[in-house]
């Protein structure tokens, strides 16, 4: 049976996996889901419609699947879908998303600090206190989001980027990029992040020409594109970046994607 401190409360009509830990002064509500080894600290709300995965652990003040902050949701069944080995730091709030049968969604071994609905958080991603997530972003694979920045609704944000604090992001940010500024500039890869990933320098050098290429070299968009392809390494990591500039093209419909 599950450990449930006495001054929390668990509906009856949620199920918990035998293992669970539930510290006090918890509100669990019915519909909700929650898999083998999670942890709530204290003083956790999981709302109805919340599943979560395995090995999930939730640290003191803890709001997951409330109600979208969303003046267009009217009370239609949403979802918030959470996968394994996430931790959620004090006071972090996820919610449901809106549009009926619409689901918010955080993938595996995410580290969150502070996020909005109809949000598609991928694997690996930390996110640091005072982030703001507006609605219908996505954030890709082992991204860093420093402290108080602002995502504005629907960007997205490629994988291994970096994300400076106090940063105000309105429009995407390509994959391996390391940004910062007032003015959301693309200032290099992401060389610290790529080199833990093991990528090769050889695979680093073609990512920084086309990075020059794509972002630095005031060509139009499409030439840029053009001549990476034709002069610099086709590597796994050129073809990710290309492949997400084509996407972005395509206006929010083709960048929102879900996992």
């Amino acid at each position: 049976m599950p450990t449930i401190h006495p001054l929390s409360y668990v509906d009856s009509q949620s199920e918990l996996s035998d293992d669970v830990v539930v510290g006090p002064f918890c509100n669990i509500e019915a519909n909700v889901q929650i898999g083998p080894g999670c942890v709530l600290d204290s003083h956790v709300t999981i709302k109805s419609g919340t599943t979560l995965g395995s090995n999930n652990f939730m640290a003191q003040g803890v709001v997951l699947g409330g109600a979208p902050q969303d003046r267009k949701y009217h009370g239609e069944p949403t979802f918030l879908k959470i996968g394994n080995d996430n931790v959620f730091r004090e006071y972090v709030t996820i919610h449901r998303a809106t549009g009926e049968g619409s689901s918010t969604n955080v993938g595996n071994d995410n580290f969150l600090m502070a996020t909005g609905h109809n949000v598609t958080l991928y694997d690996h991603i930390t996110i640091a206190n005072n982030t703001g997530i507006s609605g219908h972003v996505t954030v890709e694979d082992l991204v860093t989001i420093g402290g108080m920045a602002g995502l504005h609704q629907f960007v997205r944000i490629g994988r291994v980027a970096m994300v400076g604090g106090f940063m105000r992001i309105t429009r995407d940010i390509p994959p391996f990029m390391l940004v910062g500024g007032l003015d959301e500039e693309i200032r290099d890869i992401n060389a610290i992040g790529l080199r833990r990933l093991g990528i090769t320098p050889q695979s680093r050098m073609a990512l920084h020409k086309a990075c020059k290429l794509l972002f630095k070299s005031q060509l139009g968009l499409t030439n840029a594109m053009e001549i990476v392809r034709r002069e610099v390494p086709m590597t796994p990591e050129v073809e990710v970046l290309l492949a997400f500039e084509e996407r972005r093209t395509k206006g929010k419909n083709g960048r929102q994607d879900q996992k």
